[in-house]
């Protein structure tokens, strides 16, 4: 039986509110789930935002925090709700998915993908669902949400920056999302401040169109509390190279954004608990 790894902490040390998150970047995959893959471990990768997990080196270099999760998406989505669940990968569960995300096979545990169709040669059961909440999905939120706590504790208020990629975009579309579940995640000028330092480096962004952010969002995100959280969407033919698994040209000039992004948003948001302090 495979002991899951616990998910990567890295606490933060410069002293800005700002904690990163990248929760679908794992690539390790064990024998037993490469033997239930349908048709290969190929199509369990392209469920992955490849290599965001060393996208966000600079931040973490300059002392931001971050919680990564080693294990592949395929195992289990960290950015589904646990009752996301569809009978097509799970035996004995509900009689019908739960949610939209997994009516089209992109729930708690993926059962398909557009491009491959089914994933799985068998469902696991629901024993072995539990042990994948257990051991993986509930330690990644406990994670995060400790972080967050702590920053929020030091500062006053936190962010938390929830990064992703997504499929190469048309030309002239949008090469970064930012979302905020359209304000609920986060005070809508942090959003719109973010949105600024991405144009400002030369990106082309867009706020909540297609991608509003996810469940780390929807579940961390409490503005009225203080605690903020966006969700990034990294276009990868902005990044990559032309085999889609390979650092691009343009690897770390993404990787200096995100840089960039953490240090100007955690800057505005010391600079306003400190004003908030001082009224």
């Amino acid at each position: 039986m495979t002991l899951y790894p616990a998910p990567i902490v890295h606490p933060p040390r410069n002293g800005l509110p700002v904690l990163l998150s990248v929760p679908h970047s794992g690539r390790d995959y064990d024998e037993a789930l490469l033997a239930n893959a349908l048709q290969g471990r190929r199509s369990l990768e392209t469920l992955e935002d490849p290599l965001v997990d060393r996208l966000v080196w600079r931040a973490i270099s300059a002392g931001f925090g971050a919680v990564i999760q080693p294990v592949p998406r395929a195992v289990i989505d960290c950015n589904r709700d646990e009752e996301e669940v569809d009978p097509a990968a799970v035996l004995n569960i509900s009689p019908a998915p739960v949610g939209a995300r997994a009516r089209h096979g992109l729930g708690l545990v993926p059962s398909r993908t557009h491009r491959h169709g089914r994933l799985w040669r068998r469902p696991i059961g629901r024993e072995e669902l539990m042990r994948r909440i257990e051991q993986i999905h509930r330690p990644y939120h406990q994670a995060v949400a400790g972080q967050l706590s702590r920053l929020a504790d030091l500062h006053g208020e936190a962010l938390l920056i929830d990064c992703h990629s997504m499929p190469p975009r048309l030309h002239g579309q949008a090469e970064i999302v930012i979302g905020d579940r359209h304000g609920t995640s986060s005070a809508a000028w942090i959003s719109e401040e973010a949105a600024k330092v991405v144009r400002s480096s030369g990106f082309r962004a867009q706020l909540n169109d297609p991608y509003a952010g996810g469940a780390i969002v929807a579940r961390h995100g409490r503005p009225d509390a203080g605690i903020h959280a966006i969700q990034l969407e990294i276009d990868r033919g902005a990044y990559l190279g032309a085999d889609g698994r390979t650092p691009g040209r343009s690897f770390d000039r993404l990787a200096c954004l995100i840089e960039r992004l953490a240090v100007d948003l955690g800057q505005a948001i010391g600079n306003g608990a400190i004003a908030v302090a001082a009224e």
